[in-house]
C-alpha cells in the first residue's frame, strides 16, 4: 500500500503542477491498526481552484485509482476546505483527528469546526445509514451469506457514527472500532455481542459458517443502531 500511495501522490503531482496545495490520507487507513481488508484509502486533494479542467486533468488518476478498488479522490480547493466545515462538521473532525499529510500543506490540522449542526448531523447520518441498511436486508433476509456480508461490511460504518454519538454525549471515545462499541455499550446500554461478532467476521477471525442463526444477530445488530439513534435524538 505505501509503494501505491507514493504513486497516486507522483500522479496527482504531474496532473495538477503548481495549482497542487496538499496531498491528505484520512480515515480508517491513515493508521495502520485501523486498516482491515475491507479499508478504503481516502484521499483528499486540495487545489488552488477546483473547475473543470482540474476535473479533466484528474481523470486519468481517478480512474486507475478506482481500478485499486479505492474511492475516487475527493477534490476540494483551499477555500471550499475553510468554509466547509460547518456543512461537513463529522467528515472534518475525522479528517483532523486522523489524517497523514502525504504532499504539501496540512491544511487540515487547524481547522475550527462549529458544532451547532453537529449533533443533527449525526443523528441524521445514523438513522439514514439505518434505513439503508433495512432497505438492503429486506431483500436478502433469507440468503445467510448476504445477510453476514451485508451486516460485516456495514459495521465499520456504524462503529465511525456510534464514535460521534458518543463525542456528543461527552465522551472522549478512541479510534479503535472495539473500544468503540464497548464504550456505546457502556453509554448507551446496548448489546454489544453481535457487533463483536460482526468485526470479528470482518477481520476473518470467525467464518460465516460458523455463525448461527444469521437473521437472530441482524436483529440483534438493529437494535443495537436503533438505541444509539434514540440516544443521540435525545441529547
Amino acid at each position: 500500500m505505501e509503494r501505491l500511495l507514493e504513486e497516486i501522490v507522483e500522479k496527482l503531482r504531474k496532473a495538477h503542477g503548481e495549482r497542487l496545495v496538499s496531498i491528505v490520507l484520512y480515515g480508517s487507513g491513515a493508521v495502520p491498526e485501523g486498516r482491515d481488508a475491507l479499508s478504503d484509502f481516502n484521499i483528499l486533494c486540495v487545489l488552488k481552484q477546483v473547475t473543470i479542467a482540474e476535473l479533466h486533468d484528474s481523470e486519468a488518476v481517478f480512474r486507475w485509482w478506482r481500478e485499486m478498488r479505492n474511492p475516487s479522490p475527493l477534490l476540494l480547493s483551499v477555500d471550499e476546505v475553510r468554509t466547509s466545515t460547518d456543512s461537513f462538521p463529522m467528515e472534518f473532525h475525522d479528517i483532523r483527528e486522523r489524517h497523514v499529510i502525504l504532499h504539501g500543506e496540512d491544511v487540515v490540522s487547524g481547522l475550527s469546526i462549529d458544532p451547532a449542526f453537529y449533533r443533527a448531523h449525526v443523528e441524521h447520518e445514523l438513522r439514514a445509514k439505518m434505513l439503508r441498511l433495512r432497505q438492503k436486508a429486506g431483500g436478502m433476509l433469507s440468503d445467510n451469506l448476504l445477510l453476514l456480508r451485508l451486516m460485516a461490511e456495514s459495521v465499520s460504518t456504524f462503529c465511525v457514527l456510534f464514535r460521534h454519538a458518543l463525542r456528543i454525549a461527552g465522551e472522549s471515545p478512541k479510534f479503535a472500532r472495539r473500544e468503540v462499541i464497548a464504550a456505546a455499550g457502556t453509554r448507551f446500554g446496548i448489546e454489544t455481542e453481535a457487533f463483536d461478532t460482526l468485526l470479528d467476521l470482518r477481520e476473518g477471525k470467525r467464518k460465516p459458517k460458523s455463525v448461527v442463526e444469521p437473521g437472530a444477530l441482524f436483529a440483534r445488530y438493529l437494535q443495537g443502531i436503533a438505541t444509539v439513534v434514540e440516544a443521540v435524538d435525545r441529547m
